[in-house]
């Protein structure tokens, strides 16, 4: 990858991400409290839905940056194109990667968010120093296994599924996408990912909300969604899958919209 690709890939992932995580943050936070294991009108209801939206300032263009930076130069190191039966094996590799290294971002400042998220009295620096006090470092990284088991799988869907309707349309038109063609695609793809994956989400969010040192806390994600089928069935499973949906799908439009536009704009 050129060094003008690198900084392309950079920036505009990072302006991506933080358009869609401040814009539709009170879906996130909605999700988040359907999703918690006091309920969503205890976690607070409708009170304070940009409660922890600091935490996802500082981290939404890092964590964008990287992951897009990483799957840019996969793809370049793989070298393989578009029309090659092996593009979405590809994209898959390259999706895999990036996920891996966003979510050392990525989880500190979810953990931070969505615990106060869950407790909209208190505040992200709070959280942090109280997480920090209680569990030290490590406390940070609690779920860092459950998170990139959530987004791999997603990955897995979005990524392959996105380059797939991308290269359709525009076989089919005879020239390269408008950046909201791409946007569209990007919705698409990223609704379906969301429901595919819910479950995933939502062994995600009880881990990182449960106590230190109950059973939830290790991060088991069999043990969790084992306990969320028993105790609330398949609707427990899929708590929040509406919201989840329409964030990731309205935010694969402008996240991965933004992110073609400011690309191409700036090579």
């Amino acid at each position: 990858m050129e060094r003008r690709e690198f900084t392309a890939s950079l920036v505009a992932g990072g302006c991506a991400g933080m358009c869609v995580d401040l814009t539709l943050f009170p879906l996130d936070t909605i999700k988040t409290r359907l999703q918690s294991q006091q309920g969503f009108y205890r976690a607070g209801g409708f009170r304070g839905i940009y409660a922890g939206v600091p935490s996802a300032a500082v981290g939404s263009f890092p964590n964008a940056a990287a992951f897009f930076v990483t799957y840019e130069c996969v793809k370049s190191l793989l070298g393989v194109s578009s029309a090659s039966c092996m593009a979405p094996v590809t994209h898959m590799a390259a999706a895999s990667l990036g996920e891996i290294v966003a979510c050392l971002i990525r989880v500190p400042t979810e953990v931070v968010k969505q615990r106060t998220q869950a407790d909209p009295s208190s505040s992200s620096y709070r959280e942090l120093v109280r997480t920090l006090r209680e569990e030290g470092f490590r406390g940070l990284y609690r779920g860092y296994r459950s998170t990139v088991l959530r987004e791999i799988p997603f990955s897995l869907v979005q990524f392959p599924l996105w380059e797939y309707l991308k290269s359709l349309w525009s076989l089919r038109q005879g020239h390269v996408l408008y950046s909201w063609q791409s946007a569209v695609c990007g919705a698409f793809a990223g609704g379906v990912a969301a429901f595919v994956t819910t479950p995933l989400d939502v062994a995600k969010t009880r881990i990182m909300l449960a106590k230190a040192g109950t059973r939830t806390a290790s991060g088991n994600i069999p043990l969790v969604l084992c306990e969320v089928w028993k105790t609330r069935g398949l609707t427990g499973l899929f708590a929040g899958s509406v919201p989840r949906m329409a964030f990731i799908s309205v935010g694969g439009f402008i996240f991965l919209g933004a992110y073609e536009k400011v690309r191409s704009m700036m090579l």
